[in-house]
């Protein structure tokens, strides 16, 4: 198992203050808008993938810990106060692309395995050889009410989603998984907003009637069926898998889209308005910022470009005024404030 490379802070961690100066330069090779100050705050993590706060405050951070696959993936618990004393929490994880805290057990996503720490160090494996399509499952969520959201990536049983497949789960301990929002082909990740509204993207990689699909951003309404194989997009039908009009007339509409292959695996919402959405488009490179002015707009809005300088933007989460964003390939997290 290789060893973790030593984790530093940033003396610019103080920039969490209030108030911290416009004119601070950011990250060298990172761009942001005018306005808006990029920090580096930690270094030194082997290819994070998913980052929350625990109860006291700390960050859980999942990784990889050496390639995709390769079985050495780690959940640690930093603070920010004392980095140097880094806790591992779970370790030999299969690629955990999830992580967070409810009820004061944290909860990981692997490939396809949930399972949780109890305080008490214990491993419990919750759900095991969970459908998939070959790639990794994605982030966790928490409800409002302390259930934990996560999604099973959509794989075809014939024409048909396999069961269990192309969904978004809601669980507690203790309880049955209870399907929240169906026909997704990668429902990787989701936001709740101030209205307690839920927002989720959708990664629509494969061809359908020999074409690419779009990614988008939609909300998530309680029992919503997005129509994936048959639909996708904004309600466009795939003929092969008897897509028609009427049928994708149903599905959700999309509040915006992406470019096939931006690949979406995280969405927030902005911590200086909370009419903004930002999503991290992992292959494109960039964070962009998305309007929910009108959650179903009659067409998809347009987003913006936010931050561009990293190659594979991975996770946000927001920490008071700033957002906290992963960068995968550097091993490290950023904050963008205003």
């Amino acid at each position: 198992m290789p060893t973790p490379s030593v984790l530093i802070v940033a003396a610019v961690v103080a920039a969490t203050a209030l108030g911290c100066d416009d004119d601070r330069p950011s990250v060298e090779g990172v761009e942001a808008p005018d306005g808006f100050a990029v920090t580096e705050v930690v270094v030194g993590l082997d290819r994070p993938t998913q980052i929350a706060f625990d109860a006291d405050g700390r960050l859980l951070v999942a990784q990889l810990a050496g390639g995709e696959g390769d079985g050495t993936g780690q959940v640690l618990r930093l603070d920010f106060d004392a980095p140097a004393e880094r806790e591992v929490v779970a370790d030999g994880l299969l690629t955990p692309t999830g992580v967070t805290e409810a009820s004061g057990d944290v909860w990981i996503m692997e490939q396809r395995r949930l399972s949780r720490v109890r305080p008490d160090g214990t491993t419990e494996v919750v759900l095991d050889q969970l459908p998939f399509n070959g790639r990794s499952e994605g982030t966790l969520t928490n409800t409002p009410d302390g259930r934990v959201l996560y999604n099973t990536s959509g794989t075809l049983a014939g024409d048909e989603p396999a069961e269990g497949s192309g969904a978004i789960w809601s669980i507690a301990a203790a309880e049955e998984p209870v399907a929240v929002a169906t026909g997704l082909k990668n429902g990787y990740a989701r936001t709740f907003d101030g209205e307690g509204r839920l927002w989720g993207v959708e990664m629509s990689d494969g061809s359908f009637d020999g074409r690419p699909a779009p990614d988008e951003v939609m909300i998530v309404e309680p029992g919503a069926e997005f129509g994936w194989p048959r639909c996708v997009g904004d309600g466009t039908p795939v003929e092969q898998y008897g897509g028609t009009a009427a049928v994708c007339a149903e599905a959700p509409p999309s509040l915006t889209l992406f470019e096939p292959g931006a690949t979406p695996t995280s969405i927030s919402v902005a911590p200086w308005d909370p009419a903004v959405l930002v999503v991290a488009l992992w292959n494109e490179g960039r964070v962009v910022t998305v309007p929910i002015d009108e959650p179903a707009p009659d067409e998809p809005v347009e987003s913006e470009t936010f931050l561009t300088g990293l190659d594979h933007p991975q996770h946000l989460l927001p920490d008071g005024d700033r957002l906290l964003i992963v960068d995968h390939d550097g091993g490290r997290i950023l904050a963008v404030e205003r």
